[in-house]
């Protein structure tokens, strides 16, 4: 029999698992119900790909976001593992097929948002597929007390009376004690196993900084921390500037943000990726689902909102488990900043219908209609044509989507895709009475097999127009001919961010709102929003601490190695400081040396005591790096 070390090998070619997945992945084959708590990085897919690879059936992953999922889906194929997502950017033949082929046992994952599930079309059909493992990520939004609660994770209990006996595995990095018991309740588990990795991240420096000039600091740590960093900023303008000020300062930097183009953001990530470009400046839609482990530092030049965004994206440095760095650089300033943009998205009832009635106008939606349709949706010109301002829309947008009244779903590629209608045997007839077109139907043959008949295939027309010797637009043309006769299905690639009706289209006037949710989420992001302004203005006590306390982790362990242990340390070892001061120097003065040749040469009683003196040298320019990251006498 095959153990979950052999297809932990055979697929990814690790030779252990962290833990607990071990434990995690034996109580999922065990057939219980299962909640597994881990942080960012803590490998949450790996617990429910391997068991299902090693069960009969499909194994249903719900996720909300449509970019990440597809990126899965990418990288099971890339290993040979067969996967499908179903999603709102897609038609409902292409939605029609995937569940056949799921039906047909030729897929081994379902990837699929919560909205789904109560499809008239899913739920016709999933008596079909045979079922192993319902795995639930980001489980966290079926809380309302969650960071991001989502209405439409509280449907996924449904699928327990559709598929009785099979276990349930939920996933998340961030849950509070309360989120945890949540989670649990709104599943329906029956005793499950409750799995959590510590909230403790051992090689993790959390540091903040309050400063005048942000700027000049993140220069500072930039330049005195060697490796791969990520700059999070709150605005797209923003990471265009500080990344163009980074270069211009000597710092190979690049952006990224959810308003460029699929390419360009493709190109951007895989700069900062293989290495030519050191630090991305992104906003937070970057980072979900990329496997860089080699991160050294992450910088916050923004407030969070909550301390779960915060834990999370502090999270992607160090995965590799080397000594890394978690930095919030702020101004006084941004606190009051942060209270303000936390007000503006909490939008009053007058607002949401407002916005409700503006969306369906643009959208030019009858009443009663579009339930379960999704429409591209450009926020700029929905907001220059009823002259609204975009902060406010967008967050009356995002109260809809907690209403449960519609759904947005982030800009992300969705290539061109066909899929033939016809049998083999109608085409070839077509093809030998359509001269004109056989070219082109032989070109789609050729690059993309018999997979066209049983499923939507990805295309690239640039590539099909080289191998049938046509141009680009003659090549749309054509295809778009074949879709009007009905022999294929063509759907040409898109990344707009689209908007779908979860209930048809309602008179705004008479909008069902549930006033006492809206109050109450208003209430919890005030109070998320002030434990991370305590978190960020707080000197006294050790911020992996605070963290681990926030998620009813309770210790009297400190970590050592944030900024308040390093103070209280400083305080507390002058003569030891000094002693490290007078060794650094001795031995620089000797020879140049790197930061970790000197560590072997001074072997301190405390690392990160060290490490703080030879910063601190570092800011008094007692010390340098040179291009090399070569320590020298300054």
């Amino acid at each position: 029999m095959e153990t979950p070390e052999h297809i932990l090998k055979q697929f990814w070619g690790y030779d252990q698992f962290r833990s607990p997945q071990r434990d995690i992945i034996n109580n999922v084959l065990a057939g219980n119900d299962t909640v597994a708590l881990l942080p960012t990085g803590g490998g949450k897919s790996i617990c429910f790909q391997v068991p299902a690879l090693m069960t009969e059936g499909v194994c249903l992953v719900i996720t909300p976001l449509i970019a990440l999922m597809e990126d899965q889906v990418s990288q099971l194929k890339r290993r040979g593992i067969s996967a499908l997502a179903i999603h709102s950017g897609m038609s409902r033949t292409e939605i029609d097929v995937a569940l056949d082929n799921c039906s047909y046992g030729k897929i081994k994952f379902l990837y699929l948002s919560p909205e789904r599930i109560q499809t008239e079309m899913f739920q016709a059909r999933i008596e079909k597929i045979a079922v192993n493992l319902i795995a639930i990520d980001e489980a966290h939004c079926i809380s309302q007390w969650g960071y991001d609660f989502r209405p439409s994770y509280l449907l996924i209990a449904d699928l327990r009376a559709l598929k009785p006996g099979v276990p349930v595995l939920a996933l998340t990095a961030t849950a509070t004690q309360q989120v945890k018991e949540d989670i649990i309740e709104k599943l329906g588990l029956q005793l499950p196993g409750v799995f959590t990795k510590s909230f403790a991240r051992e090689n993790l420096s959390f540091v903040v900084r309050n400063t005048e000039n942000k700027e000049k600091l993140l220069l500072q740590v930039i330049q005195k921390v060697n490796g791969s960093t990520i700059v999070y900023v709150r605005s797209r303008k923003a990471t265009e500037k500080l990344s163009s000020w980074l270069i211009k300062n000597g710092i190979s930097a690049t952006f990224y943000h959810a308003g460029l183009t699929y390419q360009q953001r493709k190109d951007h990530q895989k700069r900062w990726i293989e290495g030519s470009a050191r630090v991305v400046v992104a906003t937070n839609a970057f980072g979900m689902g990329i496997d860089k482990a080699n991160v050294r530092t992450v910088i916050h030049m923004d407030l969070p909102e909550t301390l779960e965004a915060y834990y999370q994206e502090a999270g992607r440095a160090g995965r590799d488990g080397n000594r890394s760095y978690a930095v919030v650089i702020y101004h006084p300033i941004d606190v009051k900043s942060l209270r303000e943009k936390v007000e503006q998205s909490q939008p009053e009832v007058a607002v949401l219908k407002k916005t409700y009635q503006a969306l369906s106008n643009y959208l030019q939606l009858a009443e009663g209609s579009a339930m379960g349709e999704s429409f591209d949706f450009d926020l700029a010109a929905f907001s220059n044509r009823y002259e609204l301002k975009p902060i406010t829309t967008y967050a009356a947008l995002k109260k809809l989507e907690e209403q449960g009244l519609i759904q947005m779903s982030e800009s992300f590629y969705r290539p061109s895709k066909v899929h033939f209608l016809v049998e083999k045997k109608k085409l070839y007839e077509f093809q030998v009475a359509n001269d004109h077109f056989d070219q082109l139907i032989k070109g789609l043959l050729r690059l993309y097999g018999g997979e066209l008949f049983s499923s939507y295939v990805n295309i690239s027309e640039s590539q099909l127009s080289r191998a049938v010797g046509w141009n680009i637009p003659e090549t749309k043309i054509g295809l778009d001919q074949l879709h009007k006769m009905l022999l294929l299905d063509y759907e040409q690639a898109s990344e707009m961010p689209q908007v779908t009706f979860l209930t048809p289209r309602q008179d705004a006037d008479r909008l069902p709102l549930d006033i006492a949710r809206l109050n109450e989420r208003r209430n919890l992001a005030l109070q998320k929003m002030e434990t991370l302004i305590e978190y960020v203005e707080q000197t006294h006590r050790c911020r992996t601490q605070l963290i681990q306390s926030y998620f009813d982790e309770e210790t009297f362990s400190t970590c050592g190695v944030c900024d308040v242990c390093l103070a209280k340390k400083k305080k507390e070892n002058q003569t030891e400081i000094k002693d490290y001061r007078d060794q650094i120097l001795l031995l620089l003065k000797q020879k140049p040396m790197t930061s970790e040749e000197l560590e072997k040469a001074v072997n301190p009683n405390d690392q990160e005591l060290l490490i703080e003196v030879i910063r601190e040298m570092l800011d008094a320019n007692e010390i340098k790096y040179d291009e090399f990251w070569v320590l020298r006498i300054a």
